[in-house]
């Protein structure tokens, strides 16, 4: 499915203007400035997803040691998964 377009006009002063149909041209690989300027928005869009990432990493990094993630790791999050639940439906039958 095509996405949908919006039209959005901008103003530029005459001399930017002419810079950028010139950069554009000498590209040579955009079929109009507007392509060019989509691809400059996607870019900075990207740049703000790659930077949230970043800062996720550098969380994590910073959040102390790794632990590996293997199956035992596994086995112990479902029997301490399971010992919750045990626990929450014991509660249950005392309040009932």
């Amino acid at each position: 499915m095509k996405a949908r377009t919006a039209t959005m006009n901008v103003s530029l002063p005459a001399p930017l203007r002419a810079r950028l149909d010139q950069k554009v041209q000498e590209l040579g690989s955009y079929g109009s400035t507007s392509e060019y300027v989509r691809e400059l928005i996607r870019r900075d869009l990207q740049g703000d997803v790659i930077a949230h990432v970043d800062a996720l990493l550098a969380e994590g990094l910073a959040s102390g040691p790794s632990e590996p993630v293997n199956a035992a790791w596994w086995g112990e999050r479902r029997a301490e998964l399971a010992r919750h639940r045990r626990e929450r439906a014991k509660k249950a039958r005392k309040r009932a």
